[in-house]
């Protein structure tokens, strides 16, 4: 994928190689590929949360502490991200494949 004249290297499953590369050019990107335009601010909330994770611990959150921390009910997660908080809103945060995703 090449979003601003950066070429973003992906998997099979279209999640980023280099997270790093990540920004909102990106994400925005990974989310039109997959069908979720716009991104609201509840489509950032998890994001942000999902990132700020990644970047403090490493790994994304579990989904129980994404509700919590954005006030949202599961079913609206799945609302937002169609294809789940690990495959959808992991891949849009532009996070590795996280562990146990198929």
């Amino acid at each position: 994928m090449e979003v601003n004249q950066v070429n973003i290297e992906m998997d099979g499953d279209g999640f980023m190689l280099e997270p790093a590369l990540w920004n909102e050019a990106v994400a925005n990107a990974i989310a039109e590929a997959d069908g979720i335009t716009p991104l609201t601010e509840n489509h950032w909330k998890v994001i942000n949360i999902i990132r700020d994770s990644f970047n403090t611990k490493g790994e994304a959150p579990m989904v129980r502490t994404i509700c919590k921390e954005t006030g949202l009910k599961l079913k609206e997660i799945y609302e937002l991200f169609p294809l789940g908080p690990a495959r959808g809103a992991c891949r849009v945060a532009g996070l590795p494949k996280p562990d146990g995703c198929v």
